[in-house]
């Protein structure tokens, strides 16, 4: 058998990896990182490649932190920026990206290793790519990787440096980098889009589908970064004047993970930091749309309901924010005082109904008056339910709520009997009838009554009533388990709205709960969930808003690029002449 031939380079990465004795091997290493950024060697992308794979599996391994990582790829992100022709020969295009990814995987969740990268000079590099001197793909990462940074408590005084910069650029970013990545790449020929996004996006293996689709997806985790990175400033306290620019604010409403980036709170989540200050307080509680916007949340099936009532419950405790809040946020939130847990949260409604009622006695009595007459009928109405009923039912005996039970049952029929007949309002309102006289520990009863009412909403052309009806169901339900046609109707009732990703969720959780129904033998998707579905999914797309600015601006092609004093890759490889060789070599 003939043996390989034994490697000629000099500090070559893969041979010192395959060195056994164990201090030689960390001596040649420290040697490698030391030299990485001063050599022209094309196998750099290779040597990239696998040490990003490293961090990523092996985030928490001191070995590579400790010898010099850190130092070397500032250095290589910095040759990038600097040097132009060094960055454009052979596969070198791919070193930034690498690079800055390695930074953040080993900083993420490891306050020492982030303090070993911010002594080692990562912060300048990173700003770098963050002020766009490359493209969006090295923002993303940049904006990841001084996040972390500014997570751990020791290395934020180092980010903080740049605070201005940061946060204005970041809030740039969150506002804009939809458009940016839709005008740079989805929304161009596939002939145009730069090789190395492409095989970036797809790992050098994917078509033209999958780029769009990772593309997707990496969009939105810029978007999401982007206000983890404002999040870290806002928990602290930090520029919050800046942050809470109005503008900003109204568009945070619309900044959602998507589908595709489920785990992050994105803009909601920023607002539940905001409202915990004063001043981000006052900011949120003074945008009508945001606290519109919250409280759509606030009764839906998003996966972040809990931090939109989270925030109304901050709002309505500040006495300087209370009154202003409860004229627009009421009755929302009535609509949610028997939701008994959400996630870890428990008592939720007994904790909604206390914070609405702490002064309900000065309303009733006339020491004080609201602006909306709607606000002070939902507080009416809590009132009743919550005190009022409570005290009748527990004056009624077992006889007395037998024979209560009868008589909603025949009211019920008498309803169902009228809807089905056409004669819609007078179903209605037997239906309110028999919610009058219901006692509150029917629960399944009450499901069923507001339920049956919101259908008739929804063919009366109501579509606030048959939210405000559906969700008081599903809080009686529960998230365990919550009643199916109660979603679907809520569904209905969002699209009539124009809220499409409220009425998009809900569907989704409709859907699921047929999945998991123990009387479903045959699971079957109903048509009219899969046209709502395929509707709301191509209104909520995360580029609907991005394409459709675009094909405003017709005098402007979708691949132009506006020049604003800083060297973009694509005039670079035009002025040259030049692509990218082929796939890197990952």
């Amino acid at each position: 058998m003939h043996s390989e031939p034994p490697c000629s380079k000099l500090n070559c990465f893969f041979c010192t990896m395959n060195e056994p004795e164990p201090s030689v091997r960390r001596a040649k290493l420290s040697q490698c990182f030391k030299e990485m950024p001063l050599r022209d060697d094309q196998e750099h992308v290779l040597v990239l490649s696998g040490l990003w794979n490293i961090s990523m599996a092996q985030p928490d391994d001191p070995e590579f932190p400790a010898l010099g990582i850190f130092e070397c790829m500032a250095k290589l992100i910095h040759r990038g920026i600097i040097d132009q022709n060094w960055l454009l020969r052979g596969q070198n295009i791919y070193i930034p990206y690498y690079a800055a990814h390695i930074i953040g995987s080993y900083t993420m969740d490891n306050p020492q290793f982030a303090e070993k990268a911010v002594k080692s000079g990562v912060v300048l590099p990173l700003m770098e790519l963050l002020r766009g001197k490359m493209s969006w793909v090295e923002q993303r990462v940049a904006v990841r990787a001084l996040g972390h940074l500014a997570s751990h408590e020791k290395t934020f005084e180092a980010v903080v440096v740049h605070e201005v910069e940061i946060i204005s650029l970041a809030m740039e970013i969150a506002s804009n980098c939809l458009e940016v990545v839709y005008k740079e790449f989805v929304g161009i020929k596939a002939r145009k889009r730069p090789t190395y996004h492409c095989d970036l996006l797809t790992r050098g293996v994917g078509e033209l589908e999958l780029q769009s689709r990772k593309a997707e997806e990496w969009a939105s985790q810029l978007q999401c970064w982007s206000l983890y990175l404002l999040n870290c400033f806002a928990s602290k306290g930090r520029c919050l004047n800046l942050i809470c620019n109005t503008e900003f604010l109204n568009n945070l409403c619309g900044m959602w993970g998507g589908l595709v980036n489920l785990t992050s709170p994105a803009g909601i989540g920023l607002l539940r930091t905001l409202c915990s200050s004063k001043t981000g307080r006052e900011n949120v509680a003074n945008s009508r749309q945001v606290m519109e916007s919250i409280c759509n949340v606030s009764r839906s099936s998003d996966d972040w309901q809990n931090m939109a009532i989270d925030c109304l419950l901050l709002l309505l405790k500040d006495p300087e924010t209370r009154y202003g809040v409860i004229d627009i946020a009421a009755s929302s939130l009535v609509d949610l005082v028997e939701l008994t847990s959400l996630g870890e949260s428990k008592m939720v409604g007994e904790t909604i109904s206390q914070t609405l009622l702490q002064d309900y006695y000065k309303i009733k009595f006339g020491f004080l008056k609201l602006k909306s007459r709607e606000a002070e009928k939902a507080l009416e109405e809590l009132w009743e339910l919550r005190v009022e009923n409570i005290k009748r039912d527990k004056l009624m005996s077992e006889q007395d709520m037998k024979e209560r039970q009868v008589l909603v049952g025949k009211l019920k029929k008498q309803g169902n009997q009228k809807f089905w007949t056409g004669k819609i309002e007078k179903a209605c309102k037997i239906y309110s009838k028999a919610l009058e006289l219901c006692p509150l520990n029917f629960r399944k009863e009450r499901i069923v009554l507001y339920s049956n009412r919101a259908q008739c909403y929804l063919l009366l052309k109501n579509p606030a009533a048959a939210i405000s009806d559906t969700t008081r169901a599903l809080c009686l339900s529960g998230t365990v388990s919550p009643h199916s046609k109660s979603l679907w109707r809520r569904s209905q009732a969002y699209d009539m709205k124009g809220l499409a990703k409220e009425s998009l969720m809900d569907c989704i959780m409709f859907i699921n709960s047929r999945i998991k129904s123990e009387h479903t033998k045959r699971v079957r998707i109903p048509y009219y969930a899969a046209r709502m579905i395929n509707k709301q999914m191509n209104a909520t797309w995360l580029f609907a808003n991005a394409k459709s600015k675009l094909c405003i601006k017709k005098e402007k092609t979708v691949d132009e690029y506006e020049s604003k004093g800083e060297y973009q890759l694509q005039e670079m490889m035009d002025a040259k002449n030049m692509g990218f060789p082929g796939k890197p070599m990952i």
